[in-house]
């Protein structure tokens, strides 16, 4: 059978205004959303990093209003990034540089105000000196020495307080605390002829600066010979109590009053009682409290008026191994 062959064509016609007015709607809606996504991300990340660099601002801010008269602001932190760790660590430098202005200040006030009174006297004898007169000016020269030692005597008091505030003002190292009691004993001796005596020697190895701490007990010491009757004894010791090393001078002296105790410490603090009997200017104890205190310890004072004092070095016990302490009855 023969079937007739015929040809055609199929045509597809697309209008392409109607298909693009039909996506015009979609395009539309992801313009405003990506618009709107950028709009939000924009945002967030402004959010984010203004809270980022919102110490940063802090920090510029605060050190723009530091001036050498007020180090007192501090950087408010918050969190636990970098930069609030850096934060600290500008807080920490602020503190350092408070504590070095504010002992600079409390230097030039003790030098301005306990210096005049040495140099007026200096002076003031000086211009009334008859330099015809060799009596008057070797008895004038004689008082001008002892003026100029006791300056010598202060400054080197209030250098030490000024350096108190140094983070390497006290050196710990292994100290042998027996042999740094016979030291201190011995050296003692050659302040005043007294009847000094050994209470205790502890015989253990304690992380200490030893040339401070010998420093502080030499200066109880001193106390104890100027507050106390030259026939009377005066005892130094050593001993671990509680795991605390305790390092005491023990005298019958004149004694501290209870409401006194806490003066006594400070920066030119006297007792009544002391301030009648010996000179000084008062910075012998607060030195000691200085030293005790870069240790990390405390000065203890068990004091009767009229009966005598014993104080007390109290310093933690960082102890070494080799050597155990001896823990017999301490007095």
């Amino acid at each position: 059978m023969h079937f007739p062959t015929e040809s055609g064509a199929l045509v597809h016609v697309f209008d392409m205004r109607a298909e693009d007015r039909a996506l015009q709607g979609t395009y539309g809606t992801y313009a405003l959303v990506a618009l709107g996504s950028l709009l939000v991300v924009g945002f967030l990340i402004w959010l984010l990093v203004g809270r980022l660099l919102r110490p940063i601002r802090l920090l510029r801010d605060t050190a723009h209003d530091i001036t050498e008269h007020d180090l007192s602001q501090r950087i408010p932190v918050q969190g636990n990034d970098d930069l609030s760790a850096l934060t600290g660590t500008v807080n920490a430098m602020l503190d350092r540089l408070e504590s070095a202005m504010g002992s600079q200040r409390q230097l030039l006030d003790d030098v301005g105000h306990e210096l005049r009174t040495p140099v007026t006297i200096v002076r003031g004898h000086l211009e009334l000196m008859d330099v015809g007169d060799p009596s008057d000016v070797r008895s004038t020269r004689a008082l001008a020495l002892d003026e100029l030692d006791r300056m010598s005597r202060l400054v080197d008091d209030l250098l030490t307080l000024a350096k108190a505030e140094r983070s390497d003002f006290v050196q710990p190292r292994p100290a042998d605390i027996g042999r740094l009691t016979d030291e201190t004993l011995e050296k003692a001796r050659a302040l005043a002829p007294r009847r000094w005596q050994l209470d205790h020697l502890a015989d253990v190895e304690a992380i200490i600066d030893p040339q401070r701490v010998a420093q502080a007990w030499l200066q109880l010491a001193s106390n104890a010979v100027k507050y106390s009757p030259d026939d009377t004894p005066i005892a130094l010791g050593s001993a671990v109590r509680r795991g605390e090393l305790h390092l005491w001078v023990r005298d019958r002296g004149i004694g501290i009053s209870p409401e006194e105790r806490d003066v006594v410490l400070a920066r030119f603090g006297r007792g009544a009682a002391a301030s009648m009997s010996a000179d000084g200017a008062g910075l012998g104890l607060a030195i000691v409290d200085k030293i005790v205190t870069a240790h990390g310890g405390r000065v203890e004072i068990e004091s009767t008026l009229g009966h005598g004092s014993t104080l007390t070095l109290v310093l933690p016990l960082q102890a070494t191994s080799p050597l155990e302490p001896r823990l017999e009855t301490v007095p």
